[in-house]
């Protein structure tokens, strides 16, 4: 399988950053990331599952193309399922990551938001017993 055809089988979503190697240092310590590649400051890819995080700073393509009324964040944020979020929120905690929000529950389970050095948002969820 080539580069692209391997990188065709992952969910991509980019995220615009303002530091490039905040953001890979934040994704690969505390969230299980891994570095596809890194050209900081302008851009790096990093991976956990199918899901392949683009992370463009100032200087990228992807962060100039953006029409200058839509450059704030929004209310969009990853989605990463984790097994226990009470010893996640705890180890988040320990290392000093900011936690936006406390553990939420509703009908399909639990959620935890946190944002990456950049103010985007990752939630962090475990599904109701049974789904």
């Amino acid at each position: 399988m080539t580069g692209t055809e391997s990188q065709s089988a992952l969910a991509s979503v980019r995220y615009i950053v303002d530091d490039v190697q905040a953001a890979i240092d934040f994704y690969t310590t505390h969230l299980g990331f891994t570095v596809l590649t890194a050209h900081p400051p302008a851009f790096a890819d990093v991976v956990r599952g199918p899901l392949r995080l683009l992370l463009s700073g100032p200087p990228s393509s992807g962060a100039r193309a953006t029409p200058p009324d839509l450059a704030g964040s929004g209310r969009n944020r990853i989605h990463l399922v984790v097994d226990d979020l009470d010893a996640e929120r705890d180890r988040l905690h320990k290392a000093g990551v900011p936690l936006r929000t406390e553990i939420v529950s509703g009908p399909g389970g639990r959620q935890l938001l946190l944002a990456d050095p950049a103010g985007n948002l990752v939630e962090l969820f475990t599904p109701a017993p049974g789904r």
